[in-house]
């Protein structure tokens, strides 16, 4: 599909008043419940909600409409259709934030893993948005969609680690051009699989939505810049801890330049890296985050320390 947009980071939807349309082609997990599959790729959404489109004949597969139970194969043409029917408005949510910093222009958080940051059709609550309009009691920038108010970038749903949202539409719109301008000094941790074959790399590889199952992005010639930097800080049990720097912001960057190099994220059922010790999604912390800030004009820099889930993993490979 030419008309899905390339700026969500979760789930890839076309402008359209009326529906949003998925369409993809199945290449893995033969074998995998239709419901289990696709809430395992639209990551936006529930399963109960899943279930819910396939009951009413939203989805189909090769043509024909399935129930949630029937087992994928490969090379299934899957299409799911969904109405437009986020509300007007997000309603604000008591949701514990871990806040880093905060003032009148900005709001740095440790975001923890399994949480969305905005809402999506079929998933409106729990989001970091939700958390955020509640604590800042609604005082956020609204120059994006309703949905994502304060938002000027995002971190995968399973992805835990520092991110940067903006209480007024002036620094909103600073911060988006120092985004734009690869300003942002951003730093992520991961474990890979295997042993990358340098300590200290470059991957300039442009990335662009797979062209086969397009809730997946990939490695193409004519997709957009992407430039990760990485650099291997431990050597583990088949595996490696990583240190990773963007220069580019693609959705997806970093799982999907260290699978391009056969060293995937361990975790990451998606880009190669399953791994049934690590099931609560890839292992890749947003580390360090460093920006001018919109007002003061003063460099700021703020780091988080990874989460339990992997500071277990690097337990279970450095002992195994």
């Amino acid at each position: 599909m030419d008309n899905i947009k390339d700026i969500c980071d979760e789930i890839i939807l076309q402008d359209n008043d009326s529906v949003n349309e998925l369409v993809f082609s199945a290449d893995s997990d033969r074998g995998m419940r239709l419901d289990v599959y696709l809430t395992k790729y639209i990551e936006d959404y529930s399963r109960s909600f899943i279930q819910k489109i396939i009951k009413e004949g939203q989805v189909t597969v090769n043509s024909l409409v399935r129930n949630a139970s029937y087992s994928v194969k490969n090379n299934d043409v899957i299409k799911v259709i969904m109405p437009d029917i986020l509300p007007s408005s997000i309603q604000p949510q008591n949701i514990p934030l871990d806040i880093l910093y905060e003032d009148d222009d900005v709001i740095v958080i440790n975001k923890k893993r399994g949480m969305v940051v905005h809402p999506a059709t079929g998933n409106y609550s729990d989001t970091l948005v939700n958390a955020l309009l509640y604590h800042t009691k609604n005082s956020l920038s609204d120059i994006n969609r309703v949905e994502r108010p304060g938002i000027v970038h995002r971190i995968d749903k399973d992805t835990s680690g520092v991110i940067l949202a903006c209480k007024n539409n002036y620094s909103h719109r600073v911060l988006t051009e120092s985004f734009a301008r690869h300003d942002v000094k951003r730093e992520y941790i991961a474990i890979v699989k295997g042993y990358p074959n340098s300590d200290k790399g470059l991957i300039n590889a442009p990335i662009a939505r797979d062209r086969l199952n397009r809730l997946k992005m990939a490695v193409d010639s004519d997709g957009k810049k992407a430039v990760t930097h990485f650099e291997v800080l431990e050597k583990m049990h088949g595996a490696s801890k990583i240190k990773a720097m963007l220069e580019t912001g693609r959705t997806h960057q970093i799982r999907v330049h260290m699978a391009f190099i056969g060293n995937p994220l361990l975790g990451d059922d998606i880009y190669g890296g399953k791994d049934k010790r690590f099931n609560k999604g890839q292992l890749l912390h947003a580390y360090l985050l460093g920006f001018i800030h919109p007002v003061k004009k003063e460099y700021m820099e703020f780091t988080a320390p990874p989460d339990d889930y992997f500071k277990n993993a690097m337990k279970v490979l450095v002992n195994t």
